[in-house]
């Protein structure tokens, strides 16, 4: 049996995507469909210029993409993302510019913060994006206490907050989780348990069932869903951010996928995973499920295929040659957003 046979298909008839997904459903998979292919080009071309020295750093969300993805199309404009290591296709789905994420990655002077995060930690204010940080959790905190602004403002909108299975062992977890439990927030937290925090198993961070099982404690309906089953998750998604949207407090979950690169260029997985985990990986590849199914609904003909990636890889390709044709921010951006501008004296 080849690897393409080993893939764990998606257990749905198309009245049941229906039912899921609402009467568009076959034009929300193709869309899902090419911004996976997108994601997937961004990750294999930005790995090999990592390592090529042409990026310094690099962080792949391959595996990821169906959370990434269901999260971008069913969250609403007036929602605040705020990211853990591997959503930066949240913020490309949302409408954030893949040029601008890639001056990002490149840190040159078209960088929106000038180069001052380093890659895959980008701003994208334009879209509700938040710029995160590599200290683990703390953006927990951060996405509860605007969703207790949004409320007080009454603000439609709802704060969705990504995290790893790692980050459950955190303070801000407990502090996040309680707080939003006690005053009911608009907040939906989403735990992309990718089963390894860089070298750690997921069982040796918690002795609970599940990391949804923890939810409870707080006061929090969880839920566990399959994170490389695209419908599954945009499902979840919807509903979680429709009940927060109608005041019906916060809710958690616990998205399984399987992280099909190392944790990032920094990392060598072979020293601590099983011989085995890049075949079992690929079993549960999210693009591959999707293709598989909507392939055998009759949506996606080969020559669509072939255009989606063609386009998909296009697009990166002249994203980098603008991002290597940028120069790095002068060195008069230095102090940029550093200090306060020198007040005009005012009259005598």
């Amino acid at each position: 049996m080849g690897e393409k046979e080993a893939v764990v298909p998606l257990p749905y008839q198309p009245h049941d995507v229906e039912d899921a997904l609402g009467e568009g459903w076959a034009a929300t998979l193709l869309a899902a469909f090419r911004w996976m292919q997108l994601g997937r080009a961004l990750d294999a071309r930005m790995q090999g210029l990592q390592r090529q020295g042409r990026v310094g750093f690099y962080g792949a969300a391959t595996g990821h993409e169906a959370v990434n993805v269901a999260a971008g199309l069913a969250s609403a404009r007036e929602d605040w993302v705020f990211p853990g290591l591997r959503e930066q296709l949240v913020a490309l789905v949302r409408g954030h510019p893949l040029e601008t994420y890639v001056h990002h990655l490149f840190a040159d002077g078209r960088d929106p913060a000038l180069g001052r995060n380093m890659p895959c930690h980008p701003t994208a204010r334009d879209v509700h994006y938040v710029s995160m940080s590599s200290v683990i959790g703390t953006q927990i905190s951060h996405a509860v206490g605007l969703a207790y602004g949004l409320r007080a403002k009454k603000d439609p909108g709802v704060a969705l907050v990504f995290f790893g299975d790692g980050a459950t062992s955190a303070n801000d977890f407990h502090a996040g989780l309680n707080f939003a439990g006690v005053f009911q927030l608009p907040v939906v937290f989403v735990c992309a348990n990718n089963q390894w925090a860089i070298s750690a198993p997921a069982e040796r961070q918690t002795a609970a069932e599940s990391f949804a099982a923890k939810a409870a404690e707080y006061g929090i309906p969880g839920r566990k869903v399959d994170g490389t089953d695209y419908v599954a998750v945009h499902r979840e998604l919807e509903a979680s951010l429709s009940q927060a949207r109608r005041g019906n407090g916060p809710s958690m979950i616990e998205c399984v996928v399987y992280r099909m690169t190392p944790h990032s260029s920094s990392d060598d997985p072979s020293r601590y995973q099983p011989a085995d985990w890049g075949t079992r990986a690929r079993a549960h590849d999210p693009v591959e499920r999707l293709d598989r199914w909507i392939s055998a609904a009759g949506l996606l003909p080969d020559v669509l295929r072939q255009k989606m990636r063609e386009d998909a890889e296009a697009q990166v390709r002249a994203a980098v040659l603008a991002a290597e044709s940028t120069p790095p921010p002068g060195p008069e951006t230095l102090t940029e957003d550093v200090y306060a501008s020198p007040r005009s004296p005012g009259p005598a």
